[in-house]
């Protein structure tokens, strides 16, 4: 469960691609991430949620305002090492994240190459494997796996460098539903191990599963609140060119037919119980 300190903090950060851009790509956001927390970010193309997602970890810096990992300013090029093992990157692409043959080569990559102990890396690579549910693949070739297969191999690279969060760059947009789904166990699995997550999506089911949901629009955050209180409001969503979950759009349809549904219906055993009580009365 989340803590009450944040790990993570974005106080009106600003930046543009190009500094004579009449518009900045990330508008002055603000938002506090605790360890434990999982947020997801919405928006439309070129909202600016993948270059927010890249300021977490210092791959990009702000023109203004701050980015604080557990105080550390990512300006400041002392802390980058530091920023970098606290906050892991997973993109949309994981055969652009795995470099080696065998699954778990890939995965002690990084603690090798950063003069982590012999005997430690294996303790670290095994606990990173099965945390990513992808142990009993551990002596597999990575292109001989599934798309969520891979996926969860660069999850557990990233794992092996034991960060406080974790930042999936729409990390399941190349996915089938069944690999999506895989990737979605292995978040879940993470933040009950304490590990924050920070899932920028298009699918509106797996937004529906984090504790709090960010909507941006305009490189602006414009909605903020649980998965309940956001997805309640379909029209305001529509006015960004976003959809709600189907449980969510079945809730709408029932209640413009003249079934009374709560507004917090978002998830599909949300839906069956509400439907089940309305023929059990």
């Amino acid at each position: 469960m989340p803590t009450d300190t944040p790990m993570l903090r974005v106080q009106q950060v600003k930046f543009r691609y190009d500094p004579e851009a009449p518009r900045y790509a990330v508008d002055g956001v603000s938002l506090e991430l605790r360890r434990g927390e999982f947020v997801a970010v919405l928006g439309a193309n070129g909202c600016g949620k993948s270059t927010l997602a890249k300021h977490l970890n210092a791959i990009l810096l702000p023109e203004a305002g701050t980015v604080l990992v557990e105080d550390m300013d990512t300006r400041n090029e002392d802390h980058l090492y530091d920023i970098r093992q606290k906050v892991g990157m997973v993109f949309q692409n994981p055969d652009n994240q795995i470099v080696a043959t065998i699954v778990e080569e890939d995965v002690a990559f990084a603690p090798e190459n950063l003069g982590v102990p012999p005997a430690e890396i294996r303790t670290r690579i095994d606990e990173a494997m099965k945390l990513a549910g992808i142990y009993e693949k551990r002596h597999a070739a990575p292109y001989k796996l599934s798309g969520g297969q891979k996926q969860r191999v660069a999850i557990a690279g990233v794992i092996a460098m034991r960060p406080d969060c974790l930042v999936f760059d729409e990390a399941t947009a190349m996915l089938d539903p069944h690999g999506r789904g895989q990737v979605m166990r292995t978040i879940r699995h993470l933040r009950e191990a304490g590990i924050a997550i920070v899932a920028i999506t298009h699918y509106m089911e797996e937004a529906a599963q984090a504790d709090r949901v960010l909507v941006m629009n305009g490189g602006r955050i414009v909605m903020e609140g649980t998965p309940e209180q956001v997805f309640s409001q379909t029209a305001r969503l529509h006015s960004y060119h976003l959809d709600v979950p189907q449980a969510a759009e079945l809730r709408d349809a029932l209640t413009a037919a003249g079934i009374d549904m709560p507004e917090n219906v978002i998830t599909p055993d949300r839906c069956a119980e509400e439907l089940y009580k309305l023929l059990a009365e």
